[in-house]
């Protein structure tokens, strides 16, 4: 059996648009993640404190959640 070892290098700009991607990748689900945290404070924050004492949450946990 024979082996083959490529080392071809990468066509010009593939590794800079690469890295563009990656980039704009990582701001969105940045962002993702801190609209989903926001929300989720927000819902908990429109509850009773009854209704926090259901789930096992206080009033002062609410804006810890999502960090």
């Amino acid at each position: 059996m024979a082996a083959y070892e490529s080392s071809a290098a990468a066509p010009l700009g593939a590794v800079s648009i690469f890295r563009s991607v990656q980039l704009f990748s990582g701001m969105f689900a940045s962002v993702s993640a801190w609209n989903d945290a926001r929300v989720t404070r927000k819902a908990l924050s429109r509850l009773s404190d009854r209704e926090l004492d259901d789930i096992g949450l206080c009033r002062a946990e609410v804006n810890m959640i999502g960090r």
